[in-house]
């Protein structure tokens, strides 16, 4: 039987200004975000959400509540662009709203910047920002989401910022796979471009998120390939839980290809979804049957551990210590 006291941490765990979502709600493609977003959560979770409805507020009171019922020890807190959703005139939070929800949990909250869309703001500044938040208020990663950006996580123009990043020894975190969302493209983040960036920054620690779905094997290839990139779970974990030989076939080619210190949890879900998904991990289990027949290898207390919180933990630099009980 799995031990229980695994150290635990999430990365992408969003956070939205209510007062920022009021002010956009009128904009065409605030409907058509939410309604996609709808979609996603009837596959990842078997739930609807609706414009924001029947889920918990997605503030650092409810995501300590849940991270305290899952056993969960840190979280790296994110902002919501959703930039598109108001035709750019305005976001769904800010990393200074951020900063200021995860203040009062220093041991349990980390920030998790996004300083995007990098070309359409300009590059220098958003190089400015990136180096003030991570020299003055203790950025963990740094999360690219080129959908909502001017061109591909591969455009030339992205290089001087790949290059900060490399410098101040920052792990990004990168939107793989589709874009989920309309009217985003899904052109900007296919799981080929990151060969580009990793060919020509082999020191710049990537992690994709989502799995890169729907080219999964793309990306665990590459990961595979290149000893800079890794791979998370976030979000698509909800689908894996729900949907276990979806996850178990993900899982294992992950590990055979990427390996046992490349995995890792994330969230980009409501977060009442965090005990799910977190003990969908805690107790995984290969079944015996694709151990035989497609060679994958078995879940052992090492590869639970790593995949929970101690690869992550290494990439952000934070102590992987227990901040909290494990729920019996």
């Amino acid at each position: 039987m799995a031990q229980t006291d695994y150290f635990v941490a999430l990365s992408e765990c969003h956070l939205l200004n209510q007062q920022s979502l009021s002010e956009m709600a009128y904009y065409p493609n605030f409907g058509r975000f939410w309604e996609a977003v709808n979609t996603i959560m009837r596959a990842w979770c078997d739930r609807n959400i609706g414009q924001g409805t029947e889920m918990p507020p997605p503030s650092a009171p409810e995501l300590l509540k849940q991270m305290d019922a899952a056993g969960m020890d840190v979280a790296l807190v994110l902002r919501e662009p959703g930039v598109l959703a108001s035709h750019y005139e305005t976001c769904m939070s800010t990393n200074s709203f951020i900063m200021q929800q995860i203040e009062p949990y220093p041991d349990r909250m980390y920030l998790e910047c996004n300083c995007g869309p990098v070309l359409r703001r300009g590059v220098k500044n958003a190089i400015w920002e990136l180096d003030y938040l991570v020299k003055n208020r203790n950025a963990k990663l740094c999360k690219i989401y080129q959908p909502e950006d001017d061109g591909p996580l591969n455009d030339r123009r992205m290089w001087p910022f790949y290059e900060k990043c490399c410098e101040l020894d920052i792990a990004v975190t990168i939107h793989t796979g589709t874009s989920y969302l309309p009217p985003l493209p899904d052109g900007n983040t296919h799981p080929r471009l990151l060969d580009d960036i990793c060919i020509d920054f082999p020191d710049l620690k990537i992690i994709a998120y989502h799995m890169g779905w729907p080219e999964t094997e793309i990306l665990t290839s590459l990961a595979g390939k290149h000893k800079n990139l890794y791979l998370s779970m976030s979000g698509i974990i909800g689908y894996y839980a729900r949907a276990p030989y979806r996850g178990y076939h993900a899982i294992g080619q992950a590990l055979e290809w990427a390996g046992p210190d490349k995995l890792m949890m994330g969230c980009d879900l409501p977060f009442d979804e965090i005990p799910r998904i977190v003990n969908f991990v805690r107790n995984l289990e290969m079944p015996e049957e694709l151990q035989e027949k497609w060679g994958y290898p078995a879940i052992t207390d090492e590869i639970r551990a790593k995949i929970l919180g101690l690869n992550l933990a290494r990439l952000a630099k934070i102590d992987p210590r227990k901040r909290v009980k494990a729920a019996q």
